[in-house]
C-alpha cells in the first residue's frame, strides 16, 4: 500500500493502539491495508502514480434535504425512483444535497433496527437507484453502527453460540450496577436471550429489537470500515454517525462520549481522509449543546455536527415572543474549527429534543413550552433518570404544528417560514426535513396505526396525493409553503455571505427581535439578518445596524426592495414574523 500521507498513517496506528492495545496493532493494520481499494475505494493508495483526489468543501449554495425513501410513492414505480422524480420536478436544485433515511431491510424504528446493511430494502428499490439520487445530489447515508436488528444474521448468529458473531453484542451482568448511565429511553436497558450457554442479558440502549455492538471487539469495527466503504462505493458523500455517543462502554460510566468514543470517531475521520478524501462525517448526538459540539474535536472529528438547541429554541422564542435565550445562546457559539461547520435544523424524522435545552431555559419555562405543546395536540416521548424518574427527551409533533396557530392558517405560515428563515440564515448549512417543505401537519392517525409517538411526523404521501396538494390554484397550505421555501433557499444560495464558513455576529436587539450580521471578509459584504419572533410589529434603529446607514445602498432580499439610506426612515418595523436579509452597499 501506497502512503498518501504518512502523517494519517501514523495517527491510525495511534488510534488503533489506543483502542484495542499495541498487542493487536500490527495484525489490525494488515487488516486495514486489506480494506485498501475495496469497491474501488482507496484505490488511488494503490496506484503509486495516480493523482492525489480532490477534497470537495462547502458553500452557500448547499443544504441537506432529509428524506426516507419511501417518503412519494407511485403504482408500479420503485419508491426511490419516485422520489427522484418529484425532487427533479419539485425541488430541483433549490437543495444541493440529500440525507436518505436508512434505506436498509429493517425490523424497526422505521429503519434504524437495521437487519442487513449491505442491502438496499427491495421495498423501496436498489443499489442503483441510490447511485441514480447520488448523481443528482450529495448524498448522506446513515452508518447506524451503535445496534443491529433482532432479525439481523448477526443476532442470529450470537443466539445459536456461532462465531464470528457470538462475540459482536455487549453481554451484561443483570446484577451489575448500571446507575449511571445515561438513558435516551424508559424501557429496561437489558434483553434477555437464550444462548447454547444458557441465558444472557445484553445491552440495548434503544429498544430490545435494537442490540448493541460491541466496538471493543476489532472484529465488529472492520465490519463497519468494510460497510463505510460500501457506502462510498455507492455513491455516498456525507456519512450520518447515528447514535453516536452511546457507542462505548464501560460500567461505572454514564456509557456516552466515553474517550474511546471519541477516539474512534477521529479513526472513521482518518480512514476516510486517507481513502475517500472529500467524503464528510455528521455527528448525530441529541444531548446538551457543549456535549454535542464536542464531536467536532479539535477539528479531527466530524466535520459537520447537527445543532440541536436551535430546533428548540427557535420554538421557544416563537412561543413566548422572546427571542433574549436564542440570541443569548447564539452569541455564545464558538466558531466551528477550520475545515468543520454546523448542521442546522429544525425538523427531522425524529422529535423536537428538549435535552439540548439544558442550562440554556430555565426549567419553569421548558415545562411552560412542553405543556403548550401538548395542548395543541402534541405528544411527549420521556427518558429516564439515575433516580429511575422519567424526564421530557423530546417533542413529537410536525415543526410546522409546533409554531403555528391553531385554526390560523396565514400566520402559522409566517410563523412557520420565520424560523425556517432564521435556520438558514446562520453560520453553517441547513439540513431540511421533507415534510417541513411541504408544511405537514400532525398525523395522528399514523400514531395510532403504529403506537409510537414519533409517526407523527414521519407521514409519507401518495403521488398523486401530492400532485393535488401542490396543483397550479391549490389552497393547501403546501401549495403556499413550498414555493416560498424554495424561492428563499435560491436567494440564499446567491449571497457569499451565506457561506457556512462566512463569520456571523448576532445583534443587540430588542427582546422581540433576532438578528445576526453575516459578512465576507475577503470582499467587505455584509449582510443583516433580522426577524421579528413577535405577533405585533417591531422595529429597530437603523444606526444599530451601521453606524454610517445613511451613505448606503440598501438591499433587502426577500421582500425585494432597495433605497438609499437616505431615503429611509431611522427605524425599520417589521411585520410580525417578519425576516428581513438586508445588504448595505456603498
Amino acid at each position: 500500500m501506497r502512503v498518501v500521507d504518512r502523517a494519517v498513517f501514523e495517527r491510525i496506528r495511534g488510534r488503533l493502539r489506543r483502542l484495542y492495545g499495541e498487542a493487536q496493532v500490527p495484525q489490525l493494520l494488515q487488516r486495514l491495508e486489506l480494506l485498501v481499494g475495496r469497491y474501488g475505494v482507496g484505490s488511488h493508495c494503490l496506484a503509486p502514480d495516480a493523482p492525489p483526489t480532490r477534497c470537495r468543501g462547502w458553500d452557500q449554495r448547499d443544504a441537506v434535504l432529509i428524506a426516507y425513501g419511501d417518503m412519494v410513492r407511485s403504482a408500479g414505480e420503485a419508491p426511490l425512483a419516485t422520489l427522484r422524480r418529484f425532487l427533479a420536478q419539485r425541488v430541483g436544485d433549490a437543495v444541493s444535497g440529500l440525507h436518505l433515511l436508512p434505506f436498509f431491510p429493517s425490523s424497526s424504528d422505521d429503519g434504524f433496527a437495521v437487519i442487513d446493511y449491505r442491502a438496499v430494502d427491495p421495498a423501496l428499490g436498489g443499489w442503483d437507484d441510490i447511485e441514480a439520487l447520488a448523481a443528482d445530489y450529495r448524498l448522506a447515508v446513515d452508518l447506524v453502527i451503535n445496534h443491529v436488528s433482532g432479525q439481523s444474521h448477526w443476532f442470529r448468529a450470537y443466539c445459536n453460540g456461532l462465531a464470528p458473531e457470538r462475540h459482536y453484542f455487549i453481554e451484561v451482568s443483570p446484577d451489575a450496577d448500571l446507575a449511571a448511565v445515561v438513558r435516551p429511553r424508559t424501557t429496561a436497558l437489558l434483553r434477555a436471550v437464550q444462548t447454547p450457554a444458557g441465558e444472557r442479558h445484553l445491552w440495548a440502549t434503544f429498544s430490545h429489537d435494537q442490540l448493541d455492538l460491541d466496538f471493543g471487539n476489532p472484529d465488529v469495527l472492520f465490519e463497519c470500515l468494510d460497510i463505510l466503504l460500501r457506502y462510498v462505493h455507492h455513491g455516498a458523500d456525507i456519512i450520518r454517525l447515528d447514535a453516536i455517543a452511546y457507542l462505548f462502554k464501560r460500567i461505572g460510566t454514564p456509557c456516552i462520549h466515553l474517550p474511546e468514543t471519541h477516539e474512534l470517531v477521529k479513526l472513521l475521520r482518518d480512514i476516510l481522509d486517507m481513502l475517500a478524501p472529500g467524503v464528510l462525517l455528521l455527528s448525530e448526538t441529541n444531548v446538551p449543546h457543549a456535549e454535542n459540539v464536542s464531536y467536532f474535536g479539535a477539528g479531527n472529528e466530524a466535520h459537520m455536527v447537527y445543532q440541536f438547541s436551535l430546533p428548540p429554541l427557535l420554538l421557544h422564542a416563537l412561543h413566548t415572543g422572546d427571542a433574549r435565550h436564542l440570541a443569548a445562546w447564539a452569541a455564545d457559539l464558538a466558531p466551528p474549527p477550520a475545515g468543520c461547520t454546523f448542521f442546522n435544523f429544525t425538523a427531522s424524522h425524529d422529535g423536537i429534543g428538549l435535552r439540548p435545552l439544558e442550562g440554556l431555559v430555565p426549567a419553569a419555562e421548558l415545562d411552560a413550552l412542553v405543556a403548550a405543546m401538548e395542548a395543541r395536540g402534541g405528544l411527549v416521548s420521556r427518558r429516564s433518570r439515575a433516580d429511575g424518574s422519567a424526564a421530557p427527551y423530546e417533542l413529537n409533533l410536525t415543526y410546522f404544528d409546533a409554531v403555528g396557530v391553531p385554526g390560523d392558517r396565514e400566520a402559522s405560515i409566517r410563523r412557520f417560514l420565520c424560523t425556517q428563515t432564521i435556520a438558514m440564515s446562520l453560520q453553517g448549512i441547513p439540513g431540511i426535513y421533507f415534510n417541513s417543505l411541504l408544511g405537514a401537519d400532525n398525523d395522528l392517525a399514523a400514531v395510532a396505526a403504529s403506537g409510537r409517538a414519533r409517526s407523527i411526523n414521519r407521514h409519507k404521501w401518495t403521488w398523486d396525493e401530492l400532485a393535488a396538494m401542490l396543483a397550479d390554484g391549490s389552497r393547501h397550505q403546501a401549495a403556499l409553503v413550498l414555493p416560498e421555501y424554495l424561492r428563499r433557499l435560491q436567494l440564499r444560495a446567491a449571497q457569499p455571505a451565506f457561506h457556512p464558513d462566512a463569520p456571523q455576529r448576532v445583534l443587540d436587539l430588542p427582546q422581540g427581535l433576532f438578528g445576526v450580521r453575516r459578512e465576507v471578509p475577503a470582499t467587505g459584504q455584509r449582510l443583516w439578518v433580522l426577524a421579528n419572533v413577535r405577533n405585533r410589529a417591531g422595529g429597530c434603529a437603523l444606526s444599530r445596524l451601521h453606524r454610517h446607514w445613511r451613505r448606503l445602498r440598501w438591499r433587502e432580499l426577500i421582500g425585494g426592495w432597495q433605497a438609499d439610506g437616505a431615503e429611509l426612515d431611522a427605524r425599520l418595523t417589521l411585520a410580525p414574523y417578519q425576516v428581513l436579509w438586508l445588504l448595505g452597499e456603498g
